[in-house]
């Protein structure tokens, strides 16, 4: 593991998505990022899907998701993640605007939370195509069949 990984990591699961500017490039930027943080260790990264906005608005969404071995808590984790969304210009004018990154921790290990920070699992991971078709693709037994079943009707592409 790198930077002062030790034998209490535990596997986090991310979704990563964004709609403005590049998003192909700030995605990529992302798996980057997420590598780089202190007491973690990247360790899988989805390919790229393209998918229309789901309760957001603007031009197609970028997506796809990362595993990670992480030291890190929960709540510094969702920090450091958000500070990876501020660093590409992600900005909050409102509930749902598009954004350059956005940055979801989905799991992490077992472990349940509901805080009014951070909830685990994350809530609305199972109703969305474009988490659930990255998320399969790096740790499909994370991802329940009848899950999948439930999204078939959100368009969703795989990229080259």
């Amino acid at each position: 593991m790198s930077k002062d990984m030790d034998a209490a990591a535990h596997t986090a699961y991310i979704a990563l998505g964004g709609n403005l500017g590049d998003a192909a490039a700030t995605v990529r930027r992302a798996f980057a990022a997420l590598a780089a943080l202190p007491q973690t260790r990247l360790l899988a990264a989805s390919s790229l899907y393209r998918s229309a906005p789901v309760d957001a608005s603007g031009p197609d969404f970028i997506n796809a998701a990362a595993s990670v071995a992480t030291g890190l808590t929960p709540l510094q984790l969702l920090d450091a993640l958000q500070a990876i969304e501020t660093a590409e210009g992600r900005q909050r004018p409102w509930r749902n605007a598009p954004r350059t990154l956005d940055l979801d921790l989905l799991l992490y290990g077992n472990q349940r939370l509901d805080t009014p920070r951070l909830t685990l699992p994350h809530p609305r991971m199972l109703q969305r195509a474009f988490v659930l078709w990255p998320l399969a693709e790096i740790a499909p037994e994370r991802v329940p069949p009848e899950a999948l079943a439930a999204v078939a009707g959100q368009a969703i592409e795989r990229l080259p």
